[in-house]
């Protein structure tokens, strides 16, 4: 079934429109006056005003029960001068997710930029629970610069209650694990400091590379998850900045099936029964960043001439492949991103020689101690025979 189409009056866009902020909104009465406010009152690095002629917000109020529409009206109606362009839709079923609305509203984002700016045009998303932080915007662009992509770090609102340690401890899990990453497989675009997050409550991208990833995956969960892959088989340069931050409602019921309400509620389960918060094995996320390393400089010495073949043809063992067929992937991957996807699903088939989960409490410190350059790495049942020395080099 197409899509319908949204906001057919609106103004053209101003000749100095940079960045489309997209909003999907269900079900937000309580909060949406709020995070209307954070969006117009967005200011420079000096706390001036940001120049309102430079950004737009789209919102799509979609099958709501409450008065989001109302409200979102009647701001609309007192801040004239705000560029706020709002629309009401009931979707169909199947078509009534997040997925859909926000592929819906990108697509009208990516649009309206195009006319003006088809070259540095950004579009940003956020959520109509999540309260974006002052600088966003102008942080954004700071950041795009010589980047396809952002991320922001998605904080809290109210924390309170037992989830609040399980989330917390997964944060920091996943902080450190990023760092480990950096150790191992750094990339010249998103240095250290930076964070793991590229969700749909602060994400942004130019419009080029929106149309080079194949746009938002209409997916009813985690179309942002998808959409980041998409992203990275592009070899896309995503910046995840802490400069670049919003707070996010800590629910626990949410507006879809999979997502972060999901999770905490998961977490409030196992905490009534008594389940240990686990994550995956340090070793195999370590295993993984040092082999996708290793594949990429013997990518970038393929394409000089310069890789040995003692190295290619261990990678192509790695892989359980003969070195005519890694060859081939080599030729046909036009990113190291898609050639990295293949190599990342043949690496599954060593996730049995490692333990089946670990406590996130030991993982945080195995990592500790590896970021500081004093933690030991078991080495893996595998025919990659240095990974070991490279990864402690590395740290």
């Amino acid at each position: 079934m197409p899509l319908p189409i949204l906001f057919k009056s609106l103004p053209e866009p101003d000749y100095k429109l940079r960045i489309c902020v997209i909003v999907p909104v269900r079900n937000e009465a309580e909060t949406l006056w709020e995070i209307l406010e954070a969006l117009r009152l967005q200011t420079g690095e000096n706390g001036q005003p940001l120049d309102h002629k430079i950004y737009e917000v789209l919102v799509l109020v979609n099958n709501c029960t409450d008065n989001s529409h109302a409200i979102a009206v009647r701001y609309q109606q007192q801040y004239p001068k705000f560029r706020f362009h709002i629309n009401e839709i009931h979707l169909p079923e199947p078509q009534a997710n997040i997925g859909t609305v926000r592929r819906m509203l990108m697509d009208e984002a990516c649009s309206r930029l195009t006319k003006v700016n088809p070259d540095n045009g950004i579009i940003a998303s956020t959520d109509g629970d999540t309260l974006v932080d002052s600088k966003w915007i102008y942080y954004i662009m700071e950041e795009m610069k010589g980047n396809d992509a952002v991320g922001g770090r998605i904080l809290t609102q109210s924390e309170t209650g037992i989830t609040r340690h399980y989330h917390l401890r997964n944060v920091t899990y996943r902080c450190l694990l990023a760092h480990a990453e950096d150790l191992i497989d750094p990339q010249e675009h998103d240095p250290m400091p930076r964070h793991f997050q590229y969700f749909g409550a602060s994400l942004a991208v130019t419009c080029a590379m929106y149309k080079q990833a194949g746009r938002l995956p209409q997916l009813p969960c985690l179309e942002d998850v998808a959409f980041g892959k998409a992203l990275e088989q592009q070899d896309a340069r995503i910046r995840k900045s802490f400069k670049v931050k919003v707070y996010t409602s800590f629910r626990l019921q949410g507006r879809v099936a999979v997502g972060f309400s999901e999770q905490l509620q998961k977490w409030t389960d196992e905490h009534y029964a008594n389940i240990q918060q686990t994550v995956e094995p340090i070793e195999f996320s370590l295993f993984m960043f040092l082999n996708r390393s290793r594949l990429r400089r013997c990518r970038k010495d393929w394409q000089t001439g310069n890789c040995t073949q003692r190295e290619f043809n261990a990678i192509a063992r790695l892989l359980n492949l003969n070195s005519a067929e890694l060859n081939q992937h080599f030729i046909a991957a036009r990113h190291f991103g898609q050639l990295w996807q293949m190599a990342e699903e043949k690496l599954q088939a060593y996730r049995k020689d490692f333990a089946e989960s670990q406590s996130i409490t030991d993982a945080i410190a195995q990592l500790r101690a590896f970021i500081s350059g004093k933690g030991a790495i078991a080495a893996p049942a595998n025919p990659c025979d240095s990974w070991q020395h490279d990864a402690e080099k590395a740290a």
